[in-house]
């Protein structure tokens, strides 16, 4: 069944505002859906998963372009620095990514033919640890930053770069929380930065820069699948009556980011970043009672 465009209006502001801000958009869009009714691994919903990450990745490039230009391509130099080191993260994420799904695989889900790694994690209690996990280190980042007082750079640090080594620990940590449906990339990542010695500017920029990398690999991922399910004769629905409804969805996940990104710089550097943790113990509570309730 597709979804009505009141869903996708739902859906797209949802997708939008939980995709960056450090709250885990997969729970909240999984909820969102039990709620709805609607099948998340339908064609038409994988379809607009598509459009809605579409929507949020311009959202961050809108976002973050003026300050990325000052700090990665104000000179060939810098442009090098940080390429060097997004590519160092990513790598990094790549690596934690494959090596904990072949463990889960392997280990979790006893090698059964066929076994995906989304089957454990659609698991809405495992859903809700996941947050339950992201609001701590969030919590526990944002304290500690607060507790400092006001920020500086670390000694030998400009205040607008990332050094190597903390580059690759924050890819580390971004690809060790990809599989954990609840567990936010945006929260992990910026939180590791903090604890890192980042400021917290820095941090925020590197994270969605990092997002930025990651987000067309995701997206061809989804496209992979909804082919799949086409070719198998899975999918009735005609791709072209999909666009209309795709494209409002990505409307609606865009201007959604933009305030979300808004939202989340300002307690970012008015040190309520903790906040974010709070949040997610709540939303780690609303999770098990919609699975209490049978969802």
């Amino acid at each position: 069944m597709s979804p009505t465009l009141f869903q996708i209006l739902v859906l797209g502001l949802v997708q939008g505002a939980a995709e960056l801000l450090p709250v885990s958009s997969s729970a909240h869009v999984i909820a969102a859906e039990k709620l709805m009714s609607l099948d998340p691994s339908s064609p038409p919903m994988t379809f607009l998963l598509i459009m809605l990450h579409t929507g949020t990745m311009f959202a961050v490039v809108g976002y973050f372009w003026k300050s990325w230009r000052r700090s990665f391509f104000s000179s060939p130099a810098a442009v090098t620095n940080a390429a060097l080191r997004v590519l160092l993260a990513t790598l990094a994420s790549g690596a934690v990514f494959l090596a904990l799904n072949v463990i889960i695989k392997k280990v979790v889900l006893n090698g059964r033919p066929g076994a995906v790694i989304e089957d454990l994690f659609s698991n809405l209690y495992l859903i809700a640890a996941s947050l339950v996990a992201s609001g701590a280190i969030i919590t526990f980042a944002g304290l500690r930053a607060r507790s400092a007082g006001p920020e500086a750079p670390s000694p030998g640090h400009d205040g607008r770069t990332v050094p190597l080594v903390p580059a690759a620990w924050i890819g580390a940590v971004q690809g060790l929380v990809l599989p954990f449906r609840g567990f936010s990339r945006s929260g992990a990542t910026i939180s590791a930065a903090m604890l890192l010695g980042l400021p917290r500017r820095v941090s925020e920029e590197f994270s969605f820069a990092l997002a930025v990398v990651i987000t067309p690999p995701v997206i061809a991922r989804e496209l992979m699948r909804l082919l799949h399910a086409r070719a198998s004769g899975a999918g009735a629905v005609p791709l072209g009556a999909l666009v209309g409804p795709g494209l409002l969805g990505m409307a609606c996940s865009f201007v959604a980011g933009l305030l979300a990104l808004r939202w989340l710089s300002g307690w970012l550097e008015n040190g309520r970043w903790h906040y974010f943790g709070y949040y997610c113990f709540a939303a780690a509570a609303g999770v098990c009672v919609l699975a209490r309730m049978g969802f």
